[in-house]
């Protein structure tokens, strides 16, 4: 059996706000992971020990989730959320870092790189939502969302959680459960509005650095004329589709995941 390769929780503080992060691996390149719309960084904590075993591992409790700082006067929007992991690899001296956002995480960090000053050396979009104004709407829907948090801040238990994921393994929706009730519902929402209202696509001509797509071929996120429109506003971007995979792709395949890097961030993940 495998060691694990956790090493630490810790909190920094990072523009103006307590940021939480679960630290793996602790050697090789620096890899900061940005999780989705509902997932505190516990639950991504088997993708990073996974890349633990070969990169300087750092998941994020994105604003408004898990262990990181949350109220009523926090600005739960795209651009804030995108400065916070600007403002997270400045604080922690990262170098020659890589940023693997999913999802919600994905336009997060597209906006950090295009907008907000981030200076990762590779950029790694996982199944980012390409829905704005004027666009197709993001296939999920709120009330999924809400509804699941709203049970398990009342202290439901995994079983009410397999209707909202009914392929998931029992240890992957009994720590769904533990945690979800950590997400604040106004964030939740806001970002999710953002999905909406906040089109990314004026933010990849500006990327930076080498950057990756990683789309989930069952997960109606992003479709191929859609990934062609990406291409070609970004040309040197490298794409690539797991298919069997739904949104969630770690959950769904998470070999294919991992192969799906090849060896983008230097080596094999």
């Amino acid at each position: 059996m495998t060691s694990s390769t956790y090493r630490y929780g810790a909190n920094v503080r990072a523009n103006g706000i307590r940021q939480h992060y679960l630290r793996y691996g602790g050697q090789g390149r620096p890899v900061v992971i940005v999780p989705g719309i509902t997932s505190p960084a516990v639950t991504w904590g088997f993708v990073a020990e996974r890349f633990g075993r070969n990169f300087d591992t750092y998941v994020l409790d994105v604003r408004g989730r898990g262990l990181s700082e949350a109220s009523g006067a926090l600005d739960y929007g795209l651009d804030a959320m995108a400065a916070d992991v600007t403002a997270f690899a400045e604080a922690l001296g990262l170098r020659d870092y890589a940023l693997v956002g999913h999802s919600m995480g994905a336009r997060i960090g597209l906006r950090a790189v295009s907008r907000h000053g981030a200076a990762p050396a590779r950029l790694v979009m996982v199944d980012p939502p390409v829905s704005g104004p004027g666009r197709r709407p993001y296939p999920a829907q709120l009330p999924w969302y809400v509804d699941s948090i709203r049970l398990m801040r009342e202290g439901a238990d995994l079983e009410a959680m397999r209707p909202f994921c009914p392929t998931w393994t029992e240890d992957q929706l009994r720590l769904r459960a533990e945690w979800l009730h950590t997400c604040d519902e106004r964030a939740i929402v806001t970002a999710f509005n953002d999905f909406q209202t906040d089109d990314i696509h004026a933010d990849f001509p500006r990327i930076p650095c080498p950057a990756l797509l990683i789309a989930a071929g069952r997960g109606d996120v992003i479709r191929p004329e859609e990934e062609a429109e990406i291409h070609r506003l970004q040309p040197e971007l490298a794409v690539t589709r797991v298919e069997g995979a739904g949104h969630m792709i770690p959950w769904d395949d998470a070999e294919g995941f991992y192969r799906a890097f090849g060896t983008f961030l230097g080596t094999a993940v």
